[in-house]
């Protein structure tokens, strides 16, 4: 299986994949994760840092409305959210405090999801949390190796309640993975990961991960801008309406 986006937007569930068409004018448009944070049937809409990037939001808006999902938006003009500095664990959330997400947009995403803790992360390198460590099984954490991954890493274990296993990798970018539940009887979950030969030494970690099926993908050119899988796509866990 390959995933390349390098010229659409696609979000995803399980069962479903929608490509949206390119917006010409939004040269980083392909970058969709950063515009909601989605969890069951709502869609929490960001606000970027970077004003340039806030129309962006516009055609995620609309066709999570169009599949039936619950709209949240963030009317504070103080607060900032980028939708890949939220890592979801499936029982909780971590939100990554960075260049690009402040306190405000931490506490938008609590007063959003109140069935789950929210806890605030500090990101203390030029990326997001989900450029620094991510889920690689439904109980494991996978960061990369750097001072700064494995510092969010020990933050997060200090602020949780739950018991999750760690896995480190030697590369940052290899941490920034998606792990999926198709939804299907008898069919396990799968972990898409950065492959086609890139960062081999991580993709040899990986293979310690025994409870998912390791699936590897390619993003073509936008790796190479430094985009992560998780900021490619979103992924809904509740089926849209058709």
């Amino acid at each position: 299986m390959s995933l390349s986006l390098p010229s659409s937007l696609s979000v995803s569930s399980p069962r479903q994949l929608l490509e949206l068409p390119p917006e010409e004018s939004l040269p980083l448009g392909p970058l969709l994760g950063d515009t909601a944070v989605i969890q069951g049937d709502t869609a929490l809409i960001t606000r970027p840092w970077s004003p340039a990037r806030r129309p962006e939001v516009d055609g995620v808006r609309k066709a999570l409305q169009d599949l039936g999902l619950r709209i949240v938006e963030m009317g504070d003009e103080n607060a900032t959210l980028d939708g890949t500095d939220v890592l979801f664990t499936g029982r909780e959330f971590f939100v990554g405090l960075s260049k690009w997400t402040n306190h405000r947009g931490a506490e938008i995403v609590a007063d959003t999801f109140r069935d789950f803790a929210v806890s605030t992360v500090p990101v203390s390198s030029p990326s997001h949390l989900r450029g620094l460590c991510g889920m690689g099984g439904p109980r494991t954490v996978v960061a990369g190796s750097s001072e700064a991954a494995q510092k969010a890493v020990r933050a997060m274990a200090v602020l949780t309640d739950h018991p999750y296993a760690s896995l480190t990798l030697p590369d940052d970018a290899a941490a920034d993975c998606l792990f999926l539940r198709p939804g299907l009887p008898g069919v396990p979950p799968f972990l898409l990961h950065r492959g086609g030969g890139d960062l081999p030494n991580s993709q040899e970690a990986l293979q310690k991960l025994s409870d998912v099926t390791l699936v590897p993908v390619s993003c073509s050119e936008l790796e190479k801008a430094g985009a992560g899988l998780s900021s490619l796509c979103l992924v809904l866990s509740t089926r849209p309406h058709s």
